[in-house]
């Protein structure tokens, strides 16, 4: 009888749980997100335009440790089309900005003439997607946004590209772009930021970085197909414990994400819940003033394993 009316509260229990999990899911960002993801065109496919061998589950590791047992013999990536995303404008256009910055958070930053103007670019680009003018019709219609499109594109700016200073007493000598799609070292064996697949490829590939095996729960074992990783790995002899990206997705998909969860909170720091394809998320962005000081996606389950299946 204990037994029964014990197995009873752990089901109620777990019941609660469960209920609580769904209710958190924000119904609403979840929505304009998957309207942007239905409209990301420019998003790689997995198996056809890129693969990846997520391979084993990464152990503990102490922030600011070194090290580090490599659950991961092989690359992430073993093939991407490189051919295709010199093809698509706005990947073209971010790999060109990939090498502007210092690698070092305690460096200073100044944008040459060249560099600026390579921005504007890769910003015009980026307004041209049907991602982003969903994002900025959605931001407009929330009075987050001016309509006109230049004061858009200048708040765009100001949000990813704007210098500040993230170490104390220094010159500017980071931005939000920089922190997420570029990545940086906040000492020789730590790094900050690097949640952009494109340059977690490309530093792959130029044997700067090392990946180390993904991250997850027991129970939680990543596929090749999955658009988001949560992932260990060492990049210029600094460690990552546990970071995350999304994998496959265009930059404007990734902007459109964080730009609206921006500009639709005021806390310093930021988590929602949303449901993104078949994905489970959890997404951060932390603020700092009026500019991004990071972003990132978590994610929580995948292949729809939190949908509550129905009773047998």
């Amino acid at each position: 009888m204990a037994a029964r009316n014990l197995c009873g509260v752990l089901l109620v229990a777990l019941f609660l749980h469960a209920s609580r999990v769904e209710s958190s899911v924000n119904q609403e960002l979840s929505n304009i997100f998957n309207e942007l993801w239905s409209l990301d065109v420019n998003r790689m496919t997995p198996g056809i335009d890129y693969n990846i061998s997520v391979q084993n589950r990464a152990g503990f590791v102490s922030q600011g440790s070194t090290v580090v047992r490599d659950q991961a013999p092989q690359p992430l990536f073993s093939n991407v089309n490189e051919d295709k995303m010199k093809r698509t404008t706005t990947f073209f256009l971010l790999m060109k900005l990939l090498d502007n910055y210092e690698r070092s958070s305690s460096v200073s930053e100044q944008y040459t003439p060249e560099e600026t103007t390579e921005i504007s670019l890769f910003l015009d680009a980026v307004l041209e997607t049907q991602v982003m003018k969903r994002t900025h019709q959605y931001l407009v219609s929330k009075g987050k946004s001016s309509s006109d499109l230049t004061t858009f594109k200048n708040q765009l700016n100001w949000i990813w590209f704007h210098l500040y200073n993230r170490q104390r007493n220094t010159s500017p000598d980071s931005c939000g772009f920089e922190h997420i799609f570029v990545g940086e070292t906040k000492t020789s064996s730590e790094i900050a930021g690097f949640h952009n697949w494109v340059q977690f490829y490309l530093q792959e590939k130029s044997t700067h970085l090392d990946y180390k095996g993904f991250k997850g729960g027991l129970q939680d074992q990543p596929d090749s197909d999955d658009h988001v990783l949560n992932l260990q790995f060492s990049w210029h002899g600094a460690l990552k414990p546990v970071g995350s990206a999304f994998i496959g997705t265009s930059p404007e998909f990734e902007m459109g994400v964080f730009t609206i969860l921006f500009l639709m909170n005021t806390e310093r720091s930021t988590k929602v819940v949303v449901d993104i394809d078949q994905c489970q998320l959890e997404l951060l962005v932390v603020r700092h003033g009026n500019s991004l000081g990071s972003a990132f996606p978590k994610l929580l389950s995948s292949n729809s394993r939190h949908v509550r299946q129905p009773a047998q």
